[in-house]
């Protein structure tokens, strides 16, 4: 009998580990940037959700209004006008000032990735009146796909991405430390 028991409790989990096989895998970038600024003054211009082109080198201009979302509920969006072409549209998710972390995904945009959501975190650095900004982003390929093409794969999608990070956060630095 005990036997049996084990052969049915080892056979449940077939199905699933076939299903994790056929699924692409979530890719996952850290960056982590200290500056020397009050994690206050840090957290003013990480939390503005409308001000990311005031410190991102790659947008242009940004416009946010408050819209519903796929489930009907009331988020604000921003539109993101890249320099040399191309938007991307993202929503706000999570935006706290007791924690200062700002979470947002993407809805639709030219960045070669699917279900995109990133953090972004601000805690007090390693010295007094420094402040490291932590930025996280988890997504998939561009093709969602576990056999994907070439440029909808997940190299392309984690090279998009560091590029967004590693233009970002030392801009911010940059921006932030000059005020």
């Amino acid at each position: 009998m005990k036997f049996i028991t084990k052969l049915l409790l080892v056979a449940s989990f077939l199905p699933l580990s076939v299903t994790a096989a056929n699924a692409p895998t979530q890719q996952k970038v850290i960056r982590e940037v200290v500056i020397k600024a009050e994690p206050a003054k840090v957290w003013a211009m990480v939390k503005d959700f409308g001000g990311i082109h005031k410190w991102h080198p790659a947008v242009e201009s940004t416009k946010t209004e408050t819209k519903a979302d796929q489930d009907g509920v009331q988020l604000p969006h921003r539109l993101l006008t890249l320099k040399g072409g191309g938007t991307i549209l993202e929503k706000q998710t999570i935006n706290s000032d007791e924690e200062m972390k700002l979470e947002y995904k993407i809805v639709e945009g030219v960045l070669p990735v699917s279900g995109y959501r990133a953090v972004m975190t601000v805690k007090a650095g390693p010295a007094t009146g420094e402040s490291t900004v932590t930025w996280t982003g988890r997504f998939y390929n561009k093709a969602n796909d576990v056999h994907p093409k070439l440029g909808e794969d997940n190299e392309t999608a984690v090279k998009a991405v560091e590029g967004v990070y590693d233009a970002g956060l030392p801009n911010l630095k940059k921006v932030i430390e000059a005020q």
